[in-house]
Order: structure tokens, then C-alpha cells, then sequence
């Protein structure tokens, strides 16, 4: 079975392709940029070579018969799948189904203001999008159950990867000078990762502890860049903010620290706090009793501690995981026997290879059944609206991304 993946969010695509035993899988994603090209990999990985839809598109349609099944991550690659003509399956790792471009004004639960505001045709064009799609894919009770909101097809999948070349327990750790106990934050910085509390947690602390926080950012919104902006000029005593770590070197640092904070506003683990558990490193982060996983039909309580985000509650575990060894040492063994049954590659894969089988049959091939007419009206509109509106609205913040010459690279 020959695989097409589009588009990729946190390395879950890349990870996919890596340890796959099958040599026919083939991820495209679109160009890099500012954080992106530290944080995400590039090995065996092909690039469009432009930010036009257009030409996305064209190259799409100009491989597509070479493979039998389409896989995409993100919303910017299920466009692509769409006016490309294919059959494909989207997959939803992260907040791209808590706030879908469908929803009129849609907003996070935390924030006032909308995360985007799409007019009534691009609403309807990206809802055509999601429907089509011929399988959805989410990881865990929270994204599945939003998922489950509009496909009564929603398909919840679990298990997910952790690359173990990158993080594992042998990896030695960086030479950097230490005074006391530290810890390392490699999340975003942003309400979405629940800085107002760790924010609160951290002054009810009790012991002498030291914080590295990477430094960057969630800024959807200017309500976020203002929490944002509020929280540096307020930076709690124990942080200290240093540079954005490549992917290649965060193992390291994970064994250099003594413990890693994670996120606490979800309730549920992400990348950082998997990939740090699989580096036998004890991990503090917010876990909500009730959103157990599901791994090999079995319903599982991942040991994450604390189960109340709290701020005298994650203070309580900081304080704890500071004063004890056994303790933390305990916690990471639990977090690590866990995300080794959660997330080894060769599990994951098993899973993922009975997804594409099983889909593979129903749909045999990669080509939509559709109307070529509509398709083609929707690809002109689409082509002149890009030419005539995006292209020059959104010009100014891909200069700033790209810098220009790479802009006018990526835009002929």
C-alpha cells in the first residue's frame, strides 16, 4: 500500500513515515518558518516549494496516482486534499477540532475572543472540506469528543508516537552549569498551556527551585498576546527564559533537568510531556481523572500527577517533587511504563496499518468520486480569491515570517 501524508503537526506525520516498515510513504508538508525550523524535523521529507494553493494543489494532483491512500494533518492540508481531488483521512492531534474554521466566531473556553473569524463562504468551504473527508481520526476522549460533535463517524485512536531514537532513557544529558534543583518548561507560553496558573502555583511553593522556560509563544489572538506580555512583565522569580531548543537537543535537556513542568489547563498530555516521560524524567502535569485512554481495549488512568490544576494542588506536587527522590523517581518510572505501552512506535504503527487496511477496502482508491465541473469551479475561485485578496492581504506577515526574498521565492 503506497501512503500520502500531507502536512504535519508536532512530528506525529514524520514519526509515522520513520518507523514504518513500508518503504512507499511519502510526506509532503508546507515551507518552514520561524519556530518550525528547530522545533520540527526535515529528513526524508519533501516541501511544496510555494505558499500558493494553487500550486500546492497542482503538484498534489500531479503524484497522486502514485499512491492508494492520503492521510492529513491540519486544516491547511485538508484544503489541499480537497481541491486536489482525493479521498482523505484527517487526523486531529491538537486543537484544530476544538476550534474548526466551520464554527461561526468559535473560541476556546478559556478566551472572550474568537480564535478566528471566517465570513459565511470560507465557514461553508471548510465544512465542505471536513465532510468530505472519508475518515476522522482523533487522539484521546477530549479531541475525539469534540470530533464526535459533527461526525457521528468519528474514530478515536489513542495510541500515538513518541520517536525513542530522540527520547529515551540512554541519551546522555547537556553540560550545563546547575545551582539547585531545575526545571525545565519547553511549552509555549500562553493561556492555552495554563500559565495563569502555573503562574499562581509558583508563588505558593515552598522550596528553592530554579525554572528554565523556552521562549515562545501562543498568540492567536490579542487577548492572548496580552496575557502574554502581562505574564513577562510579571515573570514569576523562579523562571528564567532562555532560547528555543532544536528537536535534535530537547532530549538532552530533558535529562539534564531534574523534573519537566507541562501543561495544566487540559487535563491530558501532549508531545512534551510524552516525549519527556520516555526519557524516564518525572514529569508535573495536569491530569483530569476523567479523561482516561484506551489502549488495547483496556481504559487506562495515565499516572500524571496532579489531578487538580489547582495552584495549591501544583504547588503541593513542585514542592513534593523538589524535597523527594523517591517520590520523583517513583512518578517517572509510573510515567514511563505508561507512555511505553501508549506510544513505542512499533504499537503505534500496528494500529495506524490496521486503520489505512481497513479504509484502504472501502475506498480502494485515492481519486474522490465527484464532480470534476464543480471541482474545477471551485479551484477557480479559490485560485482568483488567492490572487486577488490573500496574497495581498496576508503579504506583510509572510515578509515578516520569511523575510523577503524567500517570500517572493515561495509566492511566484
Amino acid at each position: 500500500m503506497k501512503i500520502l501524508l500531507i502536512g504535519d503537526t508536532a512530528d506525529n506525520n514524520y514519526t509515522l513515515k520513520k518507523f514504518s516498515k513500508n518503504d512507499k510513504i511519502h510526506l509532503i508538508n508546507f515551507p518552514r518558518k520561524e519556530d518550525g525550523l528547530k522545533t520540527l524535523s526535515n529528513e526524508g521529507v519533501e516541501f511544496f516549494d510555494s505558499l500558493l494553493l494553487s500550486k500546492q494543489v497542482k503538484k498534489i494532483q500531479s503524484i497522486k496516482n502514485d499512491y492508494d491512500v492520503c492521510l492529513v494533518l491540519g486544516w491547511a492540508a485538508a484544503r489541499v486534499a480537497y481541491l486536489s481531488g482525493l479521498n482523505y483521512i484527517m487526523y486531529f492531534v491538537g486543537n484544530d477540532i476544538v476550534t474548526p474554521p466551520f464554527v461561526k466566531n468559535v473560541t476556546e473556553e478559556y478566551l472572550n475572543e474568537p480564535v478566528s473569524r471566517y465570513n459565511t463562504l470560507e465557514r461553508k468551504f471548510y465544512r465542505k472540506i471536513f465532510d468530505a473527508a472519508i475518515a476522522c481520526i482523533a487522539v484521546n476522549s477530549h479531541y475525539h469528543r469534540h470530533l464526535k460533535k459533527f461526525r457521528a463517524d468519528a474514530i478515536r485512536m489513542d495510541r500515538i508516537f513518541v520517536d525513542n531514537e530522540l527520547f529515551n532513557n540512554k541519551i546522555l544529558p547537556i553540560n550545563l552549569p546547575k545551582k539547585k534543583f531545575t526545571f525545565l518548561s519547553p511549552q509555549r507560553i500562553g493561556i492555552e498551556k495554563g500559565f495563569d496558573v502555573i503562574s499562581d502555583a509558583l508563588k505558593l511553593t515552598k522550596t528553592d527551585f530554579e525554572v528554565l522556560q523556552v521562549e515562545w509563544f501562543i498568540e492567536r489572538t490579542k487577548e492572548e498576546k496580552e496575557f502574554n506580555k502581562k505574564f513577562l512583565k510579571n515573570l514569576p522569580t523562579q523562571m528564567k527564559l532562555i532560547s528555543l531548543i532544536p528537536r535534535k537537543e530537547l532530549g538532552s535537556y530533558y535529562k539534564f533537568a531534574d523534573a519537566i513542568l507541562g501543561q495544566f489547563r487540559y487535563g491530558s498530555q501532549g508531545a512534551i510531556e510524552r516525549d519527556a516521560a520516555m526519557c524516564n524524567v518525572p514529569v508535573i502535569n495536569y491530569n483530569d481523572p476523567a479523561k482516561t485512554m484506551i489502549i488495547d481495549g483496556e481504559e487506562v488512568l495515565p499516572p500524571f500527577l496532579p489531578d487538580s490544576n489547582k495552584p495549591i494542588r501544583i504547588a503541593e506536587i513542585i514542592d513534593e517533587v523538589v524535597r523527594s527522590k523517591d517520590f520523583r523517581e517513583e512518578l517517572a518510572r509510573k510515567e514511563f511504563e505508561y507512555v511505553m505501552k501508549l506510544s513505542l512506535p512499533e504499537k503505534v504503527m500496528a494500529d495506524w496499518e490496521k486503520i489505512f487496511k481497513k479504509i484502504h477496502e472501502e475506498y480502494p482508491t485515492i481519486n474522490r468520486k465527484s464532480s470534476k465541473l464543480k471541482l474545477k469551479i471551485e479551484n477557480i475561485i479559490c485560485n482568483t480569491l488567492e490572487r486577488l485578496v490573500y496574497t495581498k492581504k496576508f503579504q506583510q506577515k509572510n515578509i515578516n515570517a520569511w523575510g523577503k526574498k524567500e517570500y517572493e521565492r515561495l509566492s511566484k
